[in-house]
This record gives C-alpha cells, structure tokens and sequence, in this order.
C-alpha cells in the first residue's frame, strides 16, 4: 500500500504560477511511476504528467512547456511546477502512484496496483 498526500493547490491570477506537492508513504519502494491527473468541470480525468523511475518524462500537450514534474528520492516527495497558468488549467489535481511487486507463487507473479491522493483544488481567475 501507498499512501499519498497532495498540497500546494489554491487560487492564483491567470499567468501564475503553483507548485503541487504530493507526500508518498507506505511501500514506495515498489513505485515504478509517479503522475499527477487533473479533473476539470465538465470533462474526463487527464494525465497532466508522468515520471517513470528510470527519470523518462511524458506530459500532456496542454503541459509542455509550462509544467514540470520533479521528485525528491530522499523526501518520498513528488512535484508539479506550473508557470502560465490559465483558467482552464482549474480543477483538482490528483497524484498517482503505479507499483509493481512480486508475488512468490506458486507460480511468482508480479502485481500492479495504482494509488491515488486526495486531490488538491487549482482555481485560476481569468
């Protein structure tokens, strides 16, 4: 089990900027990948970005450019810098975790699992 606990969320002016913090605890040695979704009024959760444990990146289109995401091994921290933000970037955003881990059968096997935050409100006034 993971837990996670996002901050850093709250009102800021169009052109701002936040950054997100998201607190792992629990068996974080089995993250294989860290992300932050958002979910907006009127639409579906989206990958906002990914950070795979190997430091490969991938960001939503909408992010390129203005959001990065970051971890801090020591402090089980994980990052979501945004510049330029605009109302439609508001919504809550989420932390995930995706761990795998080994099951000793038999046969062993190897289980996946996700995790998520809470979630933390971003409101960007126009």
């Amino acid at each position: 089990q993971v837990q996670l606990v996002e901050s850093g969320g709250g009102l800021v002016q169009s052109g701002g900027s936040l950054r997100l913090s998201c607190a792992a605890s629990g068996s974080v040695s089995n993250i294989y990948e860290e992300r932050w979704y958002r979910h907006s009024k009127g639409t579906e959760r989206e990958l906002v970005a990914a950070l795979a444990d190997t430091g490969q990146t991938n960001y939503a289109q909408f992010a390129k450019g203005r959001f990065t995401i970051s971890r801090d091994r020591s402090k089980n921290m994980l990052y979501l810098q945004m510049h330029q933000l605009q109302p439609e970037d508001s919504g809550v955003y989420y932390c995930n975790a995706a761990t795998s881990r080994i099951e000793y059968g038999p046969p062993p096997d190897i289980k996946y699992d996700q995790f998520w935050g809470q979630g933390t409100q971003v409101t960007v006034s126009a």
